[in-house]
């Protein structure tokens, strides 16, 4: 059985605002064997698509390597925009070794309440996958419950919107479950009717645009 650990701790500052929940990183962030294209830090992979997805966004310039440079690239746009990162699973045991959030067991929460009282200007949680098994959403319903709270819905167009106040606390928080980043999800993507709409508009356009142009009024 392969023990999963997330190998960055959260990625959160005075000024954030907006707090970027996922799940886990590829095992091999966690075992140190990153591939030349990779980026040492979260959302890094090279086969992941949040990084792209902000830098066609913003404009970035960033570069895709196992570099200092390209690390503190995305740092410094985080502390610009005042973005954090905190990935709600500490750990997880597998009996595959992969990047499946369906093969996740034994699953260990960060107890991402304590850092939302902590940083009291975070007003927005980006969820990079919905309530789907094992997804970011799914996960921190679970979290909530052992504060006896949950999430109330805002609305049910995707992305989801929900909101929760922080346990003994007036603060409200907007939660946004972002369509997830990875290419495990193009096939969901593939059946939302505003994809539909956008490829029959715009034919030269992919599952990545489509993510641009959802994930935008967010960041």
């Amino acid at each position: 059985m392969f023990l999963h650990t997330h190998p960055y701790p959260p990625f959160i500052f005075d000024s954030t605002t907006k707090l970027i929940v996922g799940t886990l990183p590829p095992p091999r962030f966690t075992t140190g064997d990153l591939k030349a294209d990779d980026v040492n830090f979260c959302y890094g992979s090279r086969d992941g698509q949040l990084w792209p997805i902000l830098n066609a966004i913003f404009n970035l310039d960033l570069k895709y390597e196992t570099t200092e440079e390209a690390i503190t690239q995305r740092k410094q746009f985080l502390i610009n925009r005042g973005i954090g990162i905190c990935d709600i699973v500490a750990s997880a045991k597998r009996e595959k070794v992969d990047a499946s959030d369906l093969g996740m067991q034994d699953v260990k929460f960060r107890d991402l309440i304590t850092f939302l009282q902590k940083y009291s200007k975070i007003d927005t949680l980006l969820f990079t996958g919905g309530n789907s098994k094992n997804g970011p959403e799914y996960f921190f319903r679970k979290h909530l419950a052992a504060y006896n709270t949950k999430l109330e819905e805002v609305s049910n167009v995707v992305p989801r919107v929900h909101q929760f106040l922080i346990p003994n606390s007036k603060r409200l928080i907007k939660t946004v479950s972002l369509t997830a980043p990875s290419g495990a999800a193009n096939r969901a993507v593939g059946s939302l009717q505003k994809y539909k709409e956008m490829k029959a508009k715009f034919p030269s356009k992919n599952t990545i645009d489509f993510r641009i142009e959802q994930y935008r009024p967010f960041f």
